[in-house]
């Protein structure tokens, strides 16, 4: 088929997305107001978690806290999206912008490129997480998940392996919260109830910025003795 015999078969198949004058000002003024449903619909998602799940985020905080009072680490995890959030957390734990706040570890299981490409490869992408808590984990370290889901096989591999390792379990999910919410692995799980993955991992930013700066609140008296 030729491009002109395709572009003919195209509009056929579509034909209001040919032959019309487009009003650049009607384009302009439809965009700014879809804009602002997107800021207010974003706003009115966070404002909604958080009048609901104030607590949850507190004792999710609480528990970070004690991972690193109890001289561990944390461990975060996702796919996607969602793997930029956990590389996200990790950093603001690793290099707090505050000045006065001590480094914390905390390490990003999607960071070493080769390791999850020999394990995806050899055994399966099921089985990245696991690999890595075996080699790195310790009893009282604690595991951060992030799926707009919930559904995640490898994360839900993960938080089986840590639960068996006693870690302490997190997770920050969307729409009902999937197998996260319903499994027993996770102690923590925060569910953004939308079905929107941009409004949950917004969502989600919003959460572990304050949970950062909780865990630093709860652990001001401990400060001299975190290394």
């Amino acid at each position: 088929m030729s491009e002109s015999d395709n572009q003919q078969h195209l509009k056929e198949l579509y034909p209001f997305l040919h032959n019309k004058t487009k009003d650049p000002e009607q384009d302009r003024v439809g965009l700014l107001e879809s804009i602002k449903q997107k800021a207010a619909e974003s706003i009115a998602i966070k404002q909604q978690f958080f009048e609901v799940h104030s607590q949850a985020l507190l004792d999710a905080a609480q528990a970070i806290a004690n991972v690193y009072k109890n001289k561990g680490r944390m461990y975060a995890m996702g796919n996607g999206g969602s793997s930029c959030d956990a590389a996200h957390f990790c950093v603001e734990f690793q290099h707090p912008v505050t000045a006065g706040r001590p480094a914390l570890a905390a390490m990003n299981l999607l960071a070493d490129t080769a390791m999850n490409s020999a394990v995806s490869n050899d055994v399966g992408y099921q089985h990245i997480f696991v690999r890595q808590l075996d080699a790195h984990a310790r009893e009282y370290d604690g595991l951060m998940g992030f799926s707009t889901s919930g559904c995640s096989a490898n994360l839900m591999t993960a938080y089986a392996k840590a639960k068996e390792m006693g870690l302490v379990t997190l997770g920050f999910a969307g729409g009902d919260g999937g197998e996260m919410k319903t499994s027993g692995l996770v102690d923590h799980c925060l569910v953004v109830e939308s079905d929107s993955i941009h409004r949950i991992q917004e969502t989600h930013v919003a959460c572990y910025h304050i949970i950062w700066d909780l865990v630093h609140t709860l652990l001001a008296d401990s400060r001299g003795q975190l290394s």
